[in-house]
């Protein structure tokens, strides 16, 4: 794999040196901060559902955060640090991955980020205002935030969910990656995960499956002990999988029914026919490393079932949070509306009377197990 890249990167004379980068497949967090040089004011901590590799402007990003105890002081620490030996005057976004129980961090943006809205509006905090009175000489310590980490937050899920634009951007591979592909994003509030989540993601514009609808499975090898349970759960509840010929094979052996369903170079019909025919209202399909290279071409099955309506998730972190959305049989006709000014008085008295965090529910995404 690493010959193929480097041979074709060779066809054109090289004038600077190849960088190798190595992922951590961790979960990844995030922080907006303001910062006087001396102080900062971190209103709260952002955990990436999607695990490193995916861009963080095309993760769902799911607040509050729940971290160990020493790895948040760590976050705090960092924070401190990092900004006072940037000398930093105003805003800063730091992203970190939690991999093996250790905190790395991946970056530090000595600016404004698009999650400072995000933020600013689920923990009520104006850090844009914070940030301008600090720029023209005033300190943390002059406001009635404090400093360190905001936690006064209300007991309110705040999920932000990326919206992309690939039926209008047809030469775009759906596929997520460290390159930013989403044109916008939402924002689902309840005071349960799984509801924040479900409201996300229906925003985002992805079409949930019937019960008894297909959906297509097709992952790399690393992917397929992941994606058994998840496969399970959704054959008991009603849904008819389908899957390329290792998927299939490998659930089928772990007792999992999945019918076989031809790759576009094994004969008719194909994946894509039975996309055009309406057999499958889902498609999961993860890259392999050297996907493209392989003889298997995804991007046309990506971009036929985007340019049918059909639900296309290339993550198995986004799979799982579907899949729980999925079991909670929500639809939107039951969903509990959460209107902003409403959520904006129980920011305010949440700011006085907050409700422990260790008495908030804990979310349950894969990245927790």
């Amino acid at each position: 794999e690493m010959i193929e890249y480097m041979r074709i990167i060779n066809l054109v004379e090289q004038e600077h040196p190849i960088l190798v980068d190595k992922y951590l497949m961790g979960v990844e967090l995030e922080v907006d901060a303001v910062s006087d040089g001396e102080d900062i004011l971190i209103p709260g901590i952002m955990e990436h559902l999607e695990r490193a590799g995916v861009h963080s402007g095309d993760s769902i990003s799911i607040f509050p955060a729940y971290i160990p105890d020493r790895i948040r002081d760590q976050i705090i620490d960092y924070t401190r640090r990092l900004a006072k030996a940037m000398k930093v005057i105003g805003l800063i976004n730091i992203q970190f991955i939690l991999y093996n129980e250790d905190l790395y961090v991946i970056e530090v943006n000595p600016r404004s980020s698009r999650t400072v809205p995000y933020i600013s509006k689920v923990t009520g905090i104006p850090i844009v205002r914070l940030a301008t009175r600090i720029m023209m000489g005033e300190s943390l310590r002059d406001q009635e935030w404090g400093t360190g980490l905001y936690a006064r937050y209300p007991a309110v899920y705040a999920i932000k969910a990326p919206v992309f634009s690939f039926e209008k951007l047809h030469e775009v591979d759906t596929s997520l990656g460290p390159e930013m592909k989403s044109t916008g994003e939402v924002l689902g509030l309840s005071t349960t995960y799984s509801e924040a989540m479900y409201k996300a993601i229906l925003a985002s514009g992805f079409h949930f499956p019937e019960r008894g609808s297909g959906i297509l499975l097709t992952v790399r090898d690393s992917d397929k002990p992941d994606l058994a349970p998840l496969a399970l759960r959704l054959f008991e509840m009603g849904y008819e999988l389908y899957g390329t010929g290792g998927t299939s094979n490998y659930l089928n052996k772990l007792g999992i029914p999945c019918s076989i369903a031809r790759k576009v170079e094994e004969g008719k019909p194909d994946v894509l026919d039975m996309i055009n025919q309406g057999h499958v209202r889902m498609l999961v399909n993860t890259e392999s490393p050297n996907g493209h290279f392989s003889g298997f071409n995804g991007f046309r099955l990506r971009r036929r079932a985007i340019e049918q309506g059909i639900a296309t998730i290339t993550s198995l972190d986004t799979l799982v949070a579907v899949t729980e959305c999925l079991e909670q049989g929500m639809s939107p006709d039951r969903l509990q509306p959460y209107e902003m000014s409403v959520f904006a008085e129980i920011v305010r008295e949440t700011r006085h009377n907050r409700l422990p965090l260790n008495e908030m529910p804990m979310h349950n995404s894969m990245l927790k197990k």
